[in-house]
């Protein structure tokens, strides 16, 4: 029984008259049916109050039946909140933000929330307005997406009304929650996958030696290979910046001083660029020579001949990730602090294995 009413009794009843109406239900007609009273209802929708299990389950049920959606305005002013997320990013390109936007949407979407991008576009200043923008918009939670860099990123601060998560790029301050790609098991993943190939003389074709992602994955493909009694030729040496013009100039130089069997480029685009020189020289790939890179851009990674084995960073699930976190702390579950690396994915194909292999996907 429920408030004073006996399971089942008239709920048919009280479903066909709101169906025969041919209007949109109302939390009235909700608890109508569910035997509540429009507060219990309301109480039992927004997930407040202390309600027997039974009668949260009769409302949810009815609201079911009825397919009761609330409007954003009643919502908010029932709960709150404003059922919108921020998400800002200094992302020009947004090879990494939308990922992790389609991903934070997948999640929230669930929640029926809607998400404002905003893009500081490296600036500061602009940053800075950007936030309050999204601040007095009563936002209910912000994602701080990093750029191209990943490196660490100075805090927004403590005292912000609603709760934060860093995405990509880390906040400079342990005491934020910020949810990263691991980078380092991203170059473990490749050296090791190519060590099981029998390679044993593998170089690295590194990016710009100040971030952090060009740093981390080389030091992940060393410290697999030290394990292993070997060393990553190259590394600290043939490293300069993001451009398949250097990717080409080290790509020569590492085969010039080091006869690698494998490369690991730090990314697609420094891949790209070793394959063509390799076939410039007229070294195959892979029988000669297998090559790798990082972050399976699609773009890039489906279109070079062979196709590229890549490291997924997964960013949607990191996107999916962040958002998680968002709703637990906006249903007061502590928001979390430290840095959380998320897992990424091996993308085997041709560059590395040859064509009579199976390739796919593996993660660690």
């Amino acid at each position: 029984m429920i408030d004073g009413r006996r399971e089942g009794d008239g709920m048919g009843a009280d479903l066909q008259v709101v169906a025969g109406q041919g209007r949109r239900p109302t939390i009235a007609d909700v608890a109508r049916v569910a035997g509540v009273s429009k507060g219990t209802a309301s109480k039992a929708l927004n997930g407040r109050g202390e309600l027997t299990d039974e009668t949260r389950r009769r409302v949810l049920e009815a609201a079911e039946e009825l397919d009761f959606r609330p409007s954003s305005l009643a919502r908010s002013l029932v709960s709150g909140r404003t059922g919108i997320v921020g998400v800002l990013t200094n992302d020009l390109e947004g090879r990494f933000v939308l990922p992790i936007l389609m991903g934070a949407e997948d999640a929230l979407g669930a929640g029926r929330v809607s998400v404002i991008l905003t893009d500081a576009r490296g600036d500061a200043v602009r940053e800075a307005q950007q936030l309050r923008t999204l601040l007095e918009r009563q936002i209910d939670g912000l994602i701080v997406v990093g750029g191209p860099r990943n490196d660490a990123r100075p805090s927004l601060g403590r005292d912000l009304p609603v709760p934060v998560v860093y995405a990509y790029a880390p906040s400079e301050d342990p005491r934020d929650l910020s949810i990263v790609p691991d980078n380092v098991m991203a170059g473990r993943l490749l050296a090791e996958h190519l060590w099981e190939l029998g390679r044993r003389r593998i170089g690295f074709v590194g990016g710009d030696p100040t971030y952090g992602a060009s740093r981390a994955r080389e030091s992940g493909a060393a410290a697999a290979l030290a394990e292993r009694g070997a060393e990553l030729l190259g590394a600290g040496v043939t490293a300069g910046d993001w451009t398949e013009r250097w990717g080409r100039a080290a790509t020569a130089r590492l085969l010039a001083a080091h006869r690698p069997d494998a490369i690991i480029a730090a990314s697609d685009m420094l891949a790209r660029a070793a394959l063509d020189v390799l076939r410039d020289l007229g070294r195959r790939v892979p029988e000669d020579v297998a090559v790798a890179g990082h972050d399976d851009w699609s773009v890039i990674v489906t279109n070079t001949r062979p196709e590229l084995t890549s490291v997924d960073a997964r960013l949607e699930s990191l996107g999916r990730r962040a958002a998680a976190a968002i709703f637990a702390a906006l249903a007061g579950e502590p928001i979390g602090e430290g840095v959380e690396y998320r897992p990424v994915r091996l993308a085997i194909r041709g560059s590395t294995v040859p064509d009579n292999w199976a390739s796919g996907t593996h993660e660690p």
